[in-house]
């Protein structure tokens, strides 16, 4: 039932003492109290518009995103939230920045759970105007299953995902940075500068969000991670998905070294060579099995360091799950070099929908 209640100002009477109101303390007070509402506002004026864009399926009836989104910790007037539904993301992104009416875009995953204070936190970075993306660490949240824990942990370790591990834990303090760190499903991005490159690729998925850090890096604009700057995510909920995940992310990673070639994708060519080489082990000569025995050893350091004290039994299953990233992603990366990148068919992108769930309040 709603309770509405009423601020009625009431006449003083004659029984009042004056003196009793402490004039002098009271307009001090008063004066504090002014002048914080001043700065506050004067604070809330000086931020930019943002437009969270949440990209989904177009059956998924709720997206937990929005809920995290709308508990955001910034001016209402200059908050928008967007819903992009469609079978393609990058096509279903692209469609939302163009109707997008915010200065800077916050770009999550249906499944990102925000900090409340992220934007706050985040358009900080943005007073520099050589910064045009800034993002934070995926985090898997603390009371998910065991079995996603340990593939958590798994993408955290240093050697399973190299300096990628950023992505998926708080690693150091924040920095400028480059499109290693950073991971889509927690991104903000200068609206503006995403368009004059013409958004993403939607050729390219996943990877997408890396070919255009990419481009913007080469116009010299700056990318900036901040470990505190966290959604809490969900990793895949079988093995099977967690396979094919690291399969994708290999591929993608293939067909954008082919469409944008960049020496930073240098080290992603670790797992794929690793994969040809184990091909070719039972064919090489005896000493060329040393490299093998030095890489068993440095999986179960890693997977020993990464795996908390209290669920000793893990490491076995995380020792594993480190060697199958390196594999699954060398062969994602040898099937992304076969494949041909095409862009999205009429059908997909007729059936992009954008909702807007909350637009700049006057």
């Amino acid at each position: 039932m709603l309770e509405l209640v009423s601020h009625v100002e009431r006449p003083l009477s004659r029984s009042h003492n004056f003196s009793d109101l402490h004039f002098p303390a009271f307009r001090a007070s008063a004066l504090r109290f002014v002048r914080k509402t001043l700065v506050y506002c004067t604070v809330d004026d000086s931020l930019p518009t943002v437009t969270v864009i949440i990209a989904a399926r177009p059956d998924m009836a709720e997206v937990r995103a929005v809920a995290a989104a709308r508990q955001l910790d910034y001016p209402q007037h200059k908050l928008e939230i967007m819903l992009a539904r469609g079978k393609q993301p990058s096509l279903q992104r692209n469609a939302a920045l163009r109707a997008a009416a915010g200065e800077i875009i916050y770009f999550l995953d249906d499944d990102s759970m925000a900090l409340p204070g992220n934007l706050r936190r985040a358009v900080a970075q943005f007073t520099s105007a050589d910064v045009k993306m800034v993002g934070g660490p995926s985090l898997c949240p603390p009371d998910a299953p065991g079995l996603e824990q340990a593939f958590a942990l798994t993408m955290g370790a240093w050697l399973a995902f190299f300096s990628s591990c950023a992505r998926y834990r708080k690693v150091g303090t924040p920095r400028a940075t480059s499109e290693k760190e950073l991971i889509l499903c927690n991104l903000l991005a200068r609206r503006e500068a995403v368009l004059e490159l013409g958004g993403f690729n939607e050729k390219l998925y996943p990877n997408e969000e890396n070919a255009l850090m990419d481009e913007l890096q080469k116009r010299g604009g700056k990318l900036f991670y901040d470990p505190e700057l966290i959604v809490y995510r969900r990793p895949r909920p079988t093995l099977k998905a967690f396979l094919r995940m690291l399969m994708n992310y290999g591929r993608g990673r293939a067909e954008q070294v082919r469409l944008h070639p960049t020496i930073r994708s240098a080290p992603n060519f670790a797992p794929p060579l690793f994969c040809l080489y184990l091909l070719l082990l039972p064919i090489l000569p005896l000493i060329c099995f040393w490299p093998l025995a030095a890489y068993g050893a440095a999986v179960l350091i890693q997977a020993l360091a990464v795996t908390p004290l209290k669920k000793l039994l893990w490491f076995p299953a995380i020792a594993g799950l480190i060697c199958a990233c390196h594999i699954c992603y060398g062969l994602g990366f040898w099937w992304g070099c076969l494949t041909k990148p095409k862009s999205p068919p009429a059908a997909v992108s007729a059936e992009v929908r954008l909702e807007k769930l909350q637009t700049f309040a006057t």
